[in-house]
């Protein structure tokens, strides 16, 4: 599949995403990666929101180390005022993923994070020493956060959204609510859990969906392209080395898969170990009339389903 079609079925996603009744469709930023065609979430976001109604539209996320904070500012105050109520900016702090990207992107290895958030955040409510336009209510800011990003969110009054390796450790959520500091805007600490959740009529068929994904993170990894996903039974059809093959059971570990009976106990759970106030899950696989019954099956578990 080639990049435009990529970026074009992503948006149909998002449609049939409201129409089963999920809460939000956010999208990714990266730059220079072979394989991914989303270096522009303020503008995917913009396609995505006109297409859509109801649906919370987000950036998760935009990296702050590549990026001047009063021109996020303007790009998200731009989609609010377009879309009204319905965007969501998620920053991060993550640099390009190699020395040129970087190079190209002008980031510098500065740790600004905490500062960058500060000032985009006055651009934001009109208390910047430049008045950001179009002047209108900003958006809900969340911060993508590891270890150090939980500190600054806290600090902040900031919502967070977590995944990956901090998931597995109670300590860090602990501290970003114990030293959290109240805003105007969050009078509470807020948590969204990221989770890769695959659901299908049965658990080897849940498997068999989210292989793909699995297959070219591992790929991704050996050759540094993200390929574009191929079947299940064309990658069964390949020799696995036993360095692929850990990486991909690796991968498949790390997910929650299964038929609703087995995932919901899983989602549970882990709302229950973390006091996760939202999931927001990500599902990806190589057919995309399976990739919308999927996202179908996780509405209906979630009881939002339309």
């Amino acid at each position: 599949m080639d990049d435009a079609s990529a970026l074009r079925h992503t948006v149909e996603r998002a449609v049939h995403a409201e129409k089963i009744g999920l809460h939000r469709f956010w999208v990714a930023e990266h730059h220079g990666v072979p394989g991914i065609a989303s270096g522009a979430p303020a503008v995917l976001a913009a396609a995505v929101a006109s297409r859509t109604s109801r649906i919370r539209v987000g950036s998760g996320g935009v990296m702050l180390p590549n990026h001047q904070p009063l021109v996020v500012a303007e790009q998200f105050l731009m989609l609010e005022s377009l879309f009204p109520s319905r965007i969501d900016l998620g920053v991060g702090r993550s640099l390009g993923f190699t020395e040129p990207v970087r190079a190209a992107l002008r980031s510098e290895h500065a740790d600004t994070f905490e500062a960058d958030i500060a000032e985009l955040r006055s651009y934001l409510d009109g208390s910047g020493p430049v008045t950001a336009r179009p002047a209108v209510s900003c958006p809900p800011v969340f911060v993508l956060a590891t270890g150090a990003g939980l500190e600054v969110a806290a600090r902040a009054g900031l919502p967070v959204v977590v995944g990956g390796p901090v998931l597995q450790h109670d300590d860090p959520l602990a501290l970003y609510r114990r030293h959290f500091r109240p805003s105007s805007a969050n009078p509470e600490p807020y948590v969204i859990v990221s989770l890769d959740v695959t659901i299908a009529a049965d658990a080897a068929d849940a498997r068999r969906l989210a292989v793909p994904e699995a297959w070219a993170m591992a790929r991704s990894r050996r050759e540094g392209e993200f390929p574009a996903l191929e079947s299940a039974s064309a990658i069964d059809e390949t020799q696995w080395t036993p360095q692929t093959r850990n990486r991909i059971e690796a991968s498949l570990a790390s997910s929650i898969l299964g038929t609703a009976g087995q995932v919901r106990p899983r989602l549970e759970a882990v709302v229950e170990r973390t006091g996760a106030n939202e999931i927001m899950a990500s599902t990806s696989t190589y057919d995309r009339a399976e990739l919308f019954d999927a996202d179908a099956a996780f509405a209906q578990l979630a009881g939002v389903a339309g």
